[in-house]
């Protein structure tokens, strides 16, 4: 099957398909989100992505309440609502989603140049806000995610906006072009531009585990990981994921853990076993402080306003 300029578009009973020659895509209706990402017969989620509003708690902010304050965060992060879809295919907009029976209407030999679904989230906050998904694939195969978060008064002070991803083994390490060492929004005075290369997926042995290894400002990053979870497949081969920036350069964390579980350690011999990676493009991040660690908040300048809307975008490659 010829897929040369085009994208094979299938209409399932609950899901949405989209192929190329070496990508496959599936989208859940029902799971709302992206649910399965192959390239070149290699699986790359485990979970479907969603809205990440949590960061692990610090040393900082339990000392100043700030975990306290935002605690609303760690359920809207561990919990997401997917309360519409929207899908559009080449100039056609979809006024209602194509499942079962409306996709009999449709063969196994439907092509398109470009298509775009927009999944919208409700926060489980008070009050409410909302955010919304966009994955925007075009001929090459390529996917385009851009991430809306909207603004609202009266909402606790966030920790992090951003995506998670959670891949489905460990990455044997990553590459990336950006800023030195871990940074964060205060803590980048000292880092230097480059490309570095990761071995692993290093996790900072603080005595209480908490937030480590954000990447402030990246052009670009490669995951590698050379396992998966098909049995039949032992070739131990390296195969890679590549994100790179569509306007505004993005950050990034790629640790074996989330931050749920991060946070649910209170020594690092609690962590459970290393066996995914978990990967957060974030395009605002608060900043640790440390100022005293015994009660100063974190600057205002390093601070994320929850009133004020934030977007922000990327390319997987």
């Amino acid at each position: 099957m010829a897929y040369t300029n085009n994208l094979q578009v299938i209409y399932g009973d609950a899901t949405l398909g989209v192929n190329t020659q070496d990508k496959q895509y599936i989208f859940s209706y029902e799971r709302g989100g992206l649910e399965s990402l192959k390239i070149r017969g290699k699986e790359w989620l485990y979970r479907v992505p969603t809205p990440t509003f949590w960061r692990a708690t610090t040393d900082n902010d339990r000392g100043s309440s700030f975990n306290l304050k935002a605690a609303q965060w760690l359920g809207a992060d561990m919990f997401t609502h997917c309360t519409k879809i929207q899908l559009k295919v080449d100039q056609h907009r979809f006024t209602e989603l194509p499942v079962a029976p409306i996709n009999n209407q449709f063969s196994n030999h439907e092509f398109a140049h470009q298509v775009e679904i927009t999944f919208i989230y409700e926060t489980l906050t008070t009050p409410q806000t909302k955010v919304e998904i966009t994955y925007q694939i075009d001929n090459n195969g390529h996917v385009t995610i851009k991430m809306h978060y909207y603004g609202k008064k009266d909402l606790p002070p966030l920790p992090v906006i951003g995506m998670r991803f959670i891949m489905p083994t460990l990455a044997s390490g990553f590459e990336y072009d950006g800023l030195s060492g871990e940074t964060y929004p205060d803590r980048m005075a000292g880092a230097s531009a480059g490309t570095f290369k990761i071995k692993g997926l290093p996790v900072t042995k603080y005595l209480v585990p908490q937030e480590n290894g954000m990447h402030m400002q990246t052009k670009r990053l490669t995951i590698t990981r050379n396992t998966t979870l098909n049995n039949a497949d032992n070739s131990n081969e390296d195969f890679n994921l590549t994100v790179e920036q569509t306007g505004q350069p993005f950050n990034f964390s790629c640790l074996p853990y989330t931050a749920e579980e991060l946070e649910n350690a209170t020594h690092i011999e609690e962590l459970p076993l290393a066996r995914r990676t978990v990967l957060v493009i974030a395009g605002a991040v608060r900043g640790v402080g440390g100022i005293d660690s015994w009660g100063s908040d974190v600057e205002d300048q390093y601070q994320i306003d929850p009133s004020q809307d934030c977007e922000f975008s990327f390319r997987l490659l």
